[in-house]
């Protein structure tokens, strides 16, 4: 029996990241050209600050169309208590976490840093080399 995979061998490591300070219009381009649905945030420091979503942009849309004010930053509109997996977390347990959220990705973490990112697809594609 071979031994179950890790988070690290199904995580995305080439990611595109935002910084607080974007406006949030070049970030909603930044997905849209990009199609991609979330992108994590990092500090100055490279630090993981946020992650700003699809549906962060949709609400950002929204208030400037309502109120017609644009160019409020990433920071006004993104998440901040971000929900990560470790990277050397077997893929059951990521999995596992898929299930019990609404989330459709996580940032992947490794001794504090980002390392890269997780998505449902590339959980069912390890579940599918590891078991199907």
């Amino acid at each position: 029996m071979k031994p179950v995979s890790l988070v690290s061998d199904y995580m995305s490591r080439d990611l595109i990241t935002l910084s607080p300070e974007n406006e949030i219009n070049h970030a909603m381009s930044i997905l849209l050209e990009n199609n991609i649905s979330g992108v994590p945030v990092l500090d100055k420091s490279g630090a993981l600050a946020g992650i700003l979503t699809e549906k962060d942009c949709l609400k950002a849309a929204m208030q400037a169309s309502y109120y017609r004010t644009w160019g409020t930053t990433v920071a006004e509109h993104m998440s901040e208590n971000v929900e990560t997996i470790d990277a050397g977390q077997d893929i059951f347990t990521a999995t596992t976490a898929f299930l019990n959220s609404v989330y459709r990705r996580f940032p992947v973490m490794e001794d504090g840093r980002l390392v890269g990112q997780i998505s449902r697809t590339d959980a069912l594609r390890a579940m599918k080399d590891n078991w199907g």
